[in-house]
């Protein structure tokens, strides 16, 4: 996925672009209003600043919505809820305030993304789309942050829920601790990663037979999707 950061505060942008990067984001980083209105690529989603050095972040968001529907994600100090309202009217399609973590830059991203494209992509049937389902047991659904195993719903803990949201994101891939921690429960997260094992344990034992969580010693884990034969694969 293609980014176009727009933010003059150095640090900020290269710490953003580090973490995005890390997750597989390709970012282009610009300064200023200008450089944003002049970029010839072309980008999936827009994380603009609004207190840049040459304009105003609000007059950039209207310009870029004047040229077409790609997401903007508003990134700014600004703590003014007129802002907010006024950034949000003009087309931006969130707004994440200073300070942040990339985990939640990241969920905003996926989380605009996903509307994006069940405005442009409707189900077949015509009505609203469903949870997401991965193999024959298990499904997903994000919007009401709800799980269920052969349709009956599994209580599992807010971080849980966020732990299996983000690894099947991307069945199949291997995740580092490190992305997960960051993901999952913050950028800053200085304490020890037994929890995490400690997650994946409960995931492990709640979801039998649905998914398998492979532990990749000295890196991270892996999620798989069982399939109906048994065996582990994509999503469905």
């Amino acid at each position: 996925m293609h980014v176009l950061l727009v933010e003059d505060d150095e640090p900020v942008a290269q710490s953003l672009r580090r973490g995005l990067t890390r997750y597989g984001f390709e970012v282009d980083w610009v300064a200023t209003g200008a450089a944003a209105l002049a970029h010839p690529a072309p980008y999936d989603v827009v994380l603009l600043d609004l207190g840049l050095p040459d304009t105003d972040g609000l007059d950039v968001c209207r310009a870029l919505r004047e040229r077409g529907d790609v997401p903007i994600i508003v990134i700014s100090a600004r703590s003014d809820e007129t802002d907010r309202v006024v950034g949000l009217e003009l087309g931006a399609d969130d707004y994440v305030s200073k300070p942040f973590g990339v985990r939640e830059v990241i969920a905003r991203i996926r989380a605009v993304m996903r509307r994006t494209q069940l405005r442009t992509e409707p189900s077949a049937g015509g009505g609203a789309p469903g949870p997401d389902r991965y193999g024959s047991r298990l499904t997903v659904d994000r919007k009401a942050a709800r799980v269920r195993l052969d349709g009956d719903e599994v209580a599992l803990t807010p971080k849980e829920y966020d732990l299996l949201a983000f690894l099947t994101e991307e069945p199949g891939a291997l995740m580092s601790r490190e992305q997960i921690m960051e993901a999952v429960w913050d950028a800053n997260w200085f304490g020890p990663t037994k929890t995490l094992d400690v997650h994946v344990a409960a995931l492990r034992r709640k979801l039998a037979g649905a998914i398998t969580m492979e532990a990749v010693r000295g890196v991270g884990f892996r999620l798989e999707i069982v399939t109906g034969g048994g065996e582990a694969g994509g999503i469905s």
